[in-house]
Protein backbone atom coordinates (compact mmCIF):
# COMPACT_ATOMS: atom_id res chain seq x y z
CA UNK A 1 0.00 0.00 0.00
CA UNK A 2 2.99 2.09 0.77
CA UNK A 3 4.39 1.52 -2.97
CA UNK A 4 1.02 2.51 -4.64
CA UNK A 5 0.95 5.41 -2.35
CA UNK A 6 4.62 6.78 -3.06
CA UNK A 7 4.19 6.40 -6.97
CA UNK A 8 0.67 8.02 -7.31
CA UNK A 9 2.44 10.82 -5.13
CA UNK A 10 5.46 10.80 -7.70
CA UNK A 11 3.02 10.84 -10.87
CA UNK A 12 1.33 13.71 -9.68
CA UNK A 13 4.17 15.38 -8.82
CA UNK A 14 5.74 14.75 -12.36
CA UNK A 15 2.30 15.79 -14.15
CA UNK A 16 2.32 18.80 -12.36
CA UNK A 17 6.04 19.78 -13.46
CA UNK A 18 5.33 18.04 -17.44
CA UNK A 19 4.57 20.94 -18.95
CA UNK A 20 8.09 22.99 -17.70
CA UNK A 21 9.88 22.65 -21.27
CA UNK A 22 7.18 24.51 -22.98
CA UNK A 23 7.15 27.21 -20.72
CA UNK A 24 11.22 27.51 -21.14
CA UNK A 25 12.27 29.80 -23.42
CA UNK A 26 15.67 28.42 -24.08
CA UNK A 27 15.54 25.20 -26.57
CA UNK A 28 17.40 22.08 -25.10
CA UNK A 29 20.54 20.46 -27.09
CA UNK A 30 19.79 16.96 -27.11
CA UNK A 31 23.30 14.46 -28.72
CA UNK A 32 22.01 11.34 -30.50
CA UNK A 33 24.81 9.46 -30.36
CA UNK A 34 25.27 5.81 -32.44
CA UNK A 35 27.78 3.17 -32.54
CA UNK A 36 26.22 2.49 -36.21
CA UNK A 37 23.67 2.18 -38.05
CA UNK A 38 21.61 -1.29 -38.00
CA UNK A 39 18.11 -2.68 -38.13
CA UNK A 40 17.90 -2.58 -34.24
CA UNK A 41 19.28 0.74 -33.86
CA UNK A 42 16.90 1.40 -36.41
CA UNK A 43 14.18 0.34 -34.36
CA UNK A 44 15.11 2.30 -31.36
CA UNK A 45 15.86 5.31 -33.44
CA UNK A 46 11.76 5.19 -34.19
CA UNK A 47 11.09 4.50 -31.22
CA UNK A 48 12.95 8.06 -29.73
CA UNK A 49 11.63 9.85 -32.89
CA UNK A 50 7.38 8.87 -32.42
CA UNK A 51 7.56 9.91 -29.23
CA UNK A 52 9.04 13.38 -29.34
CA UNK A 53 6.57 13.87 -32.48
CA UNK A 54 4.16 13.09 -30.41
CA UNK A 55 5.23 15.44 -27.52
CA UNK A 56 5.32 17.59 -30.05
CA UNK A 57 9.20 18.48 -29.66
CA UNK A 58 9.52 18.08 -33.30
CA UNK A 59 7.11 18.57 -35.69
CA UNK A 60 6.65 16.74 -39.21
CA UNK A 61 9.17 18.58 -41.38
CA UNK A 62 11.77 18.11 -38.65
CA UNK A 63 11.43 14.32 -37.46
CA UNK A 64 12.17 13.86 -41.69
CA UNK A 65 15.52 15.47 -41.33
CA UNK A 66 16.06 13.03 -38.01
CA UNK A 67 14.92 9.96 -40.19
CA UNK A 68 18.09 11.38 -42.48
CA UNK A 69 20.44 10.78 -39.33
CA UNK A 70 21.14 14.76 -39.70
CA UNK A 71 21.23 17.19 -37.26
CA UNK A 72 18.78 19.96 -36.28
CA UNK A 73 18.28 23.39 -35.23
CA UNK A 74 14.42 23.02 -33.98
CA UNK A 75 11.78 25.50 -32.78
CA UNK A 76 11.39 23.21 -29.81
CA UNK A 77 14.76 21.59 -29.62
CA UNK A 78 18.08 21.24 -31.47
CA UNK A 79 19.92 17.80 -32.22
CA UNK A 80 23.68 16.75 -32.56
CA UNK A 81 23.02 13.30 -34.47
CA UNK A 82 26.26 11.59 -35.02
CA UNK A 83 27.64 7.91 -36.36
CA UNK A 84 30.53 6.25 -35.27
CA UNK A 85 30.80 4.00 -37.83
CA UNK A 86 31.50 0.93 -35.62
CA UNK A 87 34.79 2.47 -34.94
CA UNK A 88 36.08 3.09 -31.67
CA UNK A 89 38.21 5.98 -31.80
CA UNK A 90 35.40 7.65 -33.84
CA UNK A 91 33.18 7.08 -30.98
CA UNK A 92 35.49 8.62 -29.08
CA UNK A 93 35.89 11.88 -30.74
CA UNK A 94 31.87 12.27 -31.35
CA UNK A 95 31.39 11.66 -27.46
CA UNK A 96 34.13 14.31 -27.10
CA UNK A 97 32.29 16.61 -29.73
CA UNK A 98 29.17 16.40 -28.07
CA UNK A 99 30.11 17.41 -24.70
CA UNK A 100 32.26 20.64 -26.71
CA UNK A 101 29.10 21.38 -27.99
CA UNK A 102 27.45 21.79 -24.62
CA UNK A 103 24.21 19.14 -25.17
CA UNK A 104 22.13 19.14 -22.44
CA UNK A 105 21.64 15.51 -22.50
CA UNK A 106 23.65 12.40 -23.98
CA UNK A 107 21.18 10.06 -25.95
CA UNK A 108 23.55 6.90 -26.22
CA UNK A 109 22.99 3.92 -28.32
CA UNK A 110 25.12 1.07 -27.68
CA UNK A 111 27.52 -0.44 -25.27
CA UNK A 112 30.72 0.80 -26.89
CA UNK A 113 29.26 4.45 -27.16
CA UNK A 114 27.52 4.51 -23.56
CA UNK A 115 30.26 3.28 -21.95
CA UNK A 116 32.77 5.88 -23.34
CA UNK A 117 29.96 8.82 -22.51
CA UNK A 118 29.93 7.57 -19.05
CA UNK A 119 33.40 7.61 -18.33
CA UNK A 120 34.02 10.78 -20.18
CA UNK A 121 31.05 12.64 -18.65
CA UNK A 122 32.56 11.79 -14.83
CA UNK A 123 35.01 13.79 -15.49
CA UNK A 124 32.94 16.95 -15.66
CA UNK A 125 31.51 19.09 -12.62
CA UNK A 126 28.44 19.66 -14.30
CA UNK A 127 27.53 16.72 -16.58
CA UNK A 128 24.92 16.52 -18.98
CA UNK A 129 22.37 13.47 -18.55
CA UNK A 130 23.40 10.39 -20.50
CA UNK A 131 20.43 7.96 -21.20
CA UNK A 132 21.67 4.83 -23.14
CA UNK A 133 19.79 2.53 -24.88
CA UNK A 134 20.80 -0.75 -26.73
CA UNK A 135 23.42 -1.52 -23.74
CA UNK A 136 23.16 -5.67 -22.90
CA UNK A 137 25.71 -5.23 -20.35
CA UNK A 138 25.54 -1.44 -18.74
CA UNK A 139 27.35 -3.10 -15.01
CA UNK A 140 29.64 -5.43 -16.80
CA UNK A 141 31.23 -2.48 -18.80
CA UNK A 142 30.86 -0.33 -15.92
CA UNK A 143 28.21 2.52 -16.90
CA UNK A 144 26.37 1.44 -13.74
CA UNK A 145 27.15 -0.60 -10.67
CA UNK A 146 23.70 -2.03 -10.37
CA UNK A 147 20.10 -0.57 -11.31
CA UNK A 148 20.40 2.13 -8.37
CA UNK A 149 23.99 2.57 -8.33
CA UNK A 150 25.29 4.93 -10.37
CA UNK A 151 26.61 8.31 -11.14
CA UNK A 152 23.70 10.97 -10.78
CA UNK A 153 23.28 12.16 -14.67
CA UNK A 154 23.26 8.53 -15.78
CA UNK A 155 19.73 6.71 -16.57
CA UNK A 156 19.13 4.24 -19.18
CA UNK A 157 17.39 0.92 -20.03
CA UNK A 158 18.95 -2.56 -20.70
CA UNK A 159 18.53 -4.40 -23.57
CA UNK A 160 18.59 -8.10 -21.94
CA UNK A 161 20.13 -10.40 -23.92
CA UNK A 162 18.70 -13.94 -23.38
CA UNK A 163 21.34 -16.00 -23.34
CA UNK A 164 19.21 -18.21 -20.91
CA UNK A 165 16.81 -19.02 -23.38
CA UNK A 166 19.15 -19.07 -26.41
CA UNK A 167 21.38 -21.51 -25.64
CA UNK A 168 18.69 -24.17 -24.56
CA UNK A 169 17.89 -23.94 -28.58
CA UNK A 170 21.20 -25.74 -29.39
CA UNK A 171 19.74 -29.05 -27.42
CA UNK A 172 15.61 -28.14 -28.80
CA UNK A 173 17.19 -28.40 -32.50
CA UNK A 174 19.44 -31.74 -31.85
CA UNK A 175 18.91 -33.00 -28.13
CA UNK A 176 22.30 -35.25 -28.97
CA UNK A 177 24.18 -31.71 -29.51
CA UNK A 178 27.89 -31.77 -28.00
CA UNK A 179 30.39 -29.59 -29.10
CA UNK A 180 29.60 -26.46 -31.09
CA UNK A 181 31.53 -23.04 -31.56
CA UNK A 182 31.57 -19.18 -30.66
CA UNK A 183 33.64 -16.15 -31.88
CA UNK A 184 34.89 -13.73 -29.92
CA UNK A 185 36.00 -10.24 -29.77
CA UNK A 186 38.37 -9.63 -26.73
CA UNK A 187 38.04 -5.49 -27.60
CA UNK A 188 34.32 -5.91 -27.31
CA UNK A 189 32.97 -5.59 -23.83
CA UNK A 190 29.02 -7.47 -25.25
CA UNK A 191 31.45 -9.97 -27.61
CA UNK A 192 33.05 -11.05 -24.61
CA UNK A 193 30.41 -11.55 -21.78
CA UNK A 194 28.38 -12.89 -24.40
CA UNK A 195 30.98 -15.76 -25.39
CA UNK A 196 31.64 -16.56 -21.24
CA UNK A 197 27.78 -16.92 -21.21
CA UNK A 198 27.54 -18.91 -24.30
CA UNK A 199 30.15 -21.01 -22.64
CA UNK A 200 28.59 -21.46 -19.29
CA UNK A 201 25.48 -22.43 -20.40
CA UNK A 202 26.38 -24.55 -22.83
CA UNK A 203 28.42 -26.75 -20.13
CA UNK A 204 25.24 -26.88 -17.77
CA UNK A 205 23.93 -28.84 -20.95
CA UNK A 206 27.13 -31.38 -21.91
CA UNK A 207 27.67 -29.22 -24.62
CA UNK A 208 31.50 -28.60 -24.83
CA UNK A 209 32.49 -25.07 -26.50
CA UNK A 210 35.18 -24.39 -28.94
CA UNK A 211 36.01 -19.86 -28.92
CA UNK A 212 37.80 -18.35 -31.54
CA UNK A 213 39.47 -15.31 -31.00
CA UNK A 214 38.88 -12.49 -33.73
CA UNK A 215 40.18 -9.02 -34.28
CA UNK A 216 38.94 -7.59 -37.51
CA UNK A 217 36.10 -8.60 -40.12
CA UNK A 218 39.20 -10.71 -42.18
CA UNK A 219 39.63 -12.79 -39.39
CA UNK A 220 36.15 -14.20 -39.44
CA UNK A 221 36.08 -16.39 -42.26
CA UNK A 222 39.78 -18.53 -41.24
CA UNK A 223 38.23 -18.26 -37.99
CA UNK A 224 34.77 -19.86 -38.59
CA UNK A 225 36.40 -22.81 -40.62
CA UNK A 226 38.93 -23.57 -38.09
CA UNK A 227 35.70 -24.20 -35.82
CA UNK A 228 34.76 -26.35 -38.01
CA UNK A 229 37.84 -28.37 -38.66
CA UNK A 230 37.76 -29.34 -34.83
CA UNK A 231 34.01 -30.88 -35.09
CA UNK A 232 31.61 -28.17 -34.36
CA UNK A 233 28.01 -29.18 -34.95
CA UNK A 234 27.20 -25.64 -34.97
CA UNK A 235 28.68 -22.10 -35.08
CA UNK A 236 26.45 -19.98 -32.24
CA UNK A 237 27.37 -15.78 -32.22
CA UNK A 238 27.21 -13.98 -29.14
CA UNK A 239 25.96 -10.19 -29.25
CA UNK A 240 29.37 -8.73 -31.16
CA UNK A 241 29.28 -5.81 -33.80
CA UNK A 242 32.03 -7.81 -35.53
CA UNK A 243 30.21 -10.77 -36.26
CA UNK A 244 27.13 -8.72 -36.89
CA UNK A 245 28.61 -6.85 -39.69
CA UNK A 246 30.97 -9.67 -40.93
CA UNK A 247 27.98 -12.29 -40.61
CA UNK A 248 28.04 -12.83 -44.23
CA UNK A 249 31.56 -14.61 -43.77
CA UNK A 250 30.53 -17.20 -41.31
CA UNK A 251 27.33 -17.67 -43.01
CA UNK A 252 29.26 -18.79 -46.20
CA UNK A 253 31.93 -20.26 -44.87
CA UNK A 254 29.71 -22.56 -42.69
CA UNK A 255 27.54 -23.42 -45.62
CA UNK A 256 30.49 -24.74 -47.74
CA UNK A 257 30.73 -27.84 -44.95
CA UNK A 258 26.91 -28.18 -44.86
CA UNK A 259 24.95 -29.01 -41.85
CA UNK A 260 26.64 -26.39 -39.82
CA UNK A 261 23.68 -23.62 -38.33
CA UNK A 262 24.58 -20.61 -37.84
CA UNK A 263 22.90 -19.05 -34.50
CA UNK A 264 23.13 -16.02 -33.74
CA UNK A 265 21.39 -13.64 -30.17
CA UNK A 266 20.45 -11.73 -32.55
CA UNK A 267 17.04 -12.53 -34.21
CA UNK A 268 17.30 -10.25 -37.67
CA UNK A 269 20.70 -12.06 -38.41
CA UNK A 270 18.21 -14.72 -40.12
CA UNK A 271 17.79 -11.83 -43.18
CA UNK A 272 21.53 -12.40 -43.72
CA UNK A 273 21.89 -15.88 -43.69
CA UNK A 274 21.44 -17.14 -39.97
CA UNK A 275 19.78 -20.11 -39.49
CA UNK A 276 18.67 -19.46 -36.21
CA UNK A 277 17.89 -16.22 -34.45
CA UNK A 278 16.70 -15.54 -31.25
CA UNK A 279 17.08 -12.50 -28.87
CA UNK A 280 15.39 -9.68 -26.89
CA UNK A 281 12.11 -7.97 -27.28
CA UNK A 282 11.46 -4.96 -28.44
CA UNK A 283 14.34 -3.14 -29.46
CA UNK A 284 11.05 -0.50 -30.70
CA UNK A 285 9.97 -0.67 -27.12
CA UNK A 286 13.72 0.19 -25.56
CA UNK A 287 13.62 3.33 -27.77
CA UNK A 288 10.80 4.67 -26.77
CA UNK A 289 11.57 3.80 -23.05
CA UNK A 290 14.62 5.85 -23.75
CA UNK A 291 12.66 8.72 -24.61
CA UNK A 292 10.42 8.69 -22.23
CA UNK A 293 13.60 9.50 -19.12
CA UNK A 294 14.67 12.36 -22.20
CA UNK A 295 11.68 14.32 -22.34
CA UNK A 296 10.86 13.96 -18.53
CA UNK A 297 13.82 15.13 -18.03
CA UNK A 298 13.69 17.77 -19.81
CA UNK A 299 10.31 18.64 -18.67
CA UNK A 300 11.95 19.21 -15.06
CA UNK A 301 9.50 16.84 -14.15
CA UNK A 302 12.25 13.67 -13.32
CA UNK A 303 15.37 13.05 -11.32
CA UNK A 304 17.16 10.82 -13.08
CA UNK A 305 19.44 10.28 -9.98
CA UNK A 306 16.65 8.14 -8.84
CA UNK A 307 15.75 6.15 -12.16
CA UNK A 308 16.83 2.83 -11.84
CA UNK A 309 18.20 0.87 -14.79
CA UNK A 310 14.62 -0.12 -16.94
CA UNK A 311 14.93 -3.87 -17.16
CA UNK A 312 12.19 -5.71 -19.01
CA UNK A 313 12.86 -9.28 -19.90
CA UNK A 314 11.51 -10.48 -23.57
CA UNK A 315 12.28 -13.01 -25.93
CA UNK A 316 11.72 -14.13 -29.57
CA UNK A 317 12.89 -16.79 -31.80
CA UNK A 318 13.10 -16.13 -36.12
CA UNK A 319 13.99 -19.07 -38.12
CA UNK A 320 15.51 -19.09 -42.19
CA UNK A 321 13.85 -21.54 -43.91
CA UNK A 322 15.89 -20.61 -46.70
CA UNK A 323 19.64 -20.78 -45.09
CA UNK A 324 18.44 -24.20 -43.31
CA UNK A 325 17.77 -26.17 -46.70
CA UNK A 326 20.67 -24.35 -48.47
CA UNK A 327 22.94 -25.43 -45.65
CA UNK A 328 21.61 -29.01 -45.44
CA UNK A 329 19.98 -28.16 -42.13
CA UNK A 330 17.01 -29.78 -41.47
CA UNK A 331 15.31 -28.09 -38.73
CA UNK A 332 13.48 -30.05 -35.95
CA UNK A 333 9.75 -29.98 -35.41
CA UNK A 334 10.35 -29.01 -31.61
CA UNK A 335 12.30 -26.09 -32.56
CA UNK A 336 10.23 -24.37 -35.81
CA UNK A 337 7.29 -25.04 -32.78
CA UNK A 338 9.10 -21.98 -30.81
CA UNK A 339 9.47 -20.13 -34.03
CA UNK A 340 7.52 -16.45 -33.48
CA UNK A 341 8.70 -15.80 -37.71
CA UNK A 342 10.13 -17.57 -40.38
CA UNK A 343 11.62 -16.98 -43.34
CA UNK A 344 10.59 -19.02 -46.40
CA UNK A 345 10.96 -18.59 -50.34
CA UNK A 346 12.41 -14.69 -49.21
CA UNK A 347 9.63 -13.75 -47.42
CA UNK A 348 8.65 -13.70 -43.59
CA UNK A 349 5.72 -13.97 -41.60
CA UNK A 350 4.57 -11.43 -39.28
CA UNK A 351 4.96 -8.60 -41.43
CA UNK A 352 8.59 -8.84 -40.18
CA UNK A 353 10.94 -6.82 -42.58
CA UNK A 354 14.70 -6.61 -43.06
CA UNK A 355 14.69 -3.20 -42.16
CA UNK A 356 12.44 -2.99 -39.21
CA UNK A 357 12.58 -6.62 -38.03
CA UNK A 358 9.99 -6.29 -35.43
CA UNK A 359 5.85 -6.02 -35.49
CA UNK A 360 4.07 -3.85 -33.92
CA UNK A 361 6.31 -0.73 -33.95
CA UNK A 362 4.07 2.00 -33.01
CA UNK A 363 2.86 3.95 -30.42
CA UNK A 364 -0.91 3.38 -28.99
CA UNK A 365 -3.42 6.07 -29.86
CA UNK A 366 -4.11 8.29 -26.57
CA UNK A 367 -4.09 11.72 -26.08
CA UNK A 368 -0.98 13.50 -25.19
CA UNK A 369 -2.32 13.93 -21.89
CA UNK A 370 -2.73 10.31 -21.42
CA UNK A 371 0.62 9.71 -22.63
CA UNK A 372 1.96 11.89 -20.65
CA UNK A 373 0.15 9.57 -17.82
CA UNK A 374 0.93 6.95 -19.01
CA UNK A 375 4.98 7.77 -19.40
CA UNK A 376 5.06 9.06 -16.09
CA UNK A 377 3.44 6.49 -14.05
CA UNK A 378 5.55 4.09 -15.77
CA UNK A 379 8.70 5.86 -14.49
CA UNK A 380 7.47 6.43 -11.26
CA UNK A 381 7.35 2.87 -11.04
CA UNK A 382 11.65 2.74 -11.98
CA UNK A 383 12.00 5.23 -8.52
CA UNK A 384 14.80 4.11 -6.26
CA UNK A 385 14.04 4.55 -2.85
CA UNK A 386 16.34 4.72 -0.14
CA UNK A 387 15.78 1.14 0.66
CA UNK A 388 16.66 -0.02 -2.60
CA UNK A 389 20.19 2.31 -2.69
CA UNK A 390 20.79 0.64 0.77
CA UNK A 391 20.12 -2.69 -0.11
CA UNK A 392 22.00 -2.65 -3.45
CA UNK A 393 25.12 -1.43 -2.03
CA UNK A 394 25.18 -3.65 0.57
CA UNK A 395 24.73 -6.49 -2.24
CA UNK A 396 27.88 -4.77 -3.93
CA UNK A 397 29.89 -4.57 -0.83
CA UNK A 398 29.01 -8.38 -0.02
CA UNK A 399 30.21 -9.19 -4.14
CA UNK A 400 33.14 -7.51 -3.89
CA UNK A 401 34.46 -8.82 -0.24
CA UNK A 402 33.81 -12.32 -1.80
CA UNK A 403 35.63 -11.64 -4.79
Amino acid sequence: MATRTLVGLLITALLIAAPALAQDDSKPTIAILRYGGTSLTALAEKGIMDMLEAYGLVNAEERAILDQAEDLEGERINVIYSDAGFDIPAANIMVEDALDQGADALLTLSTPVSQIAANASREMDDPPAVIFAIVTTPYFAGIADAPCIKDSHIAGTQTHVPYDEFVPLLKVQDPDMKLIGTIVNMAETNSVFGAERITELAGELGIEVKVSQVVSFADLQPATDGLISKGVEAIVLPASYTTSIGLPSIVDAAAEYGGIPVFSIVAQHVYRGATVGADFYSMYREGVIAARMLIAHLNGGIDISRLSVNFKPGFTVAINLDAAAEGEVEISDKLLALADWTIKDGLSTEGVTPDLPEHGIELPEMTLEELREADLAFLAELYCTDEMIAEQKRQLETQWTED
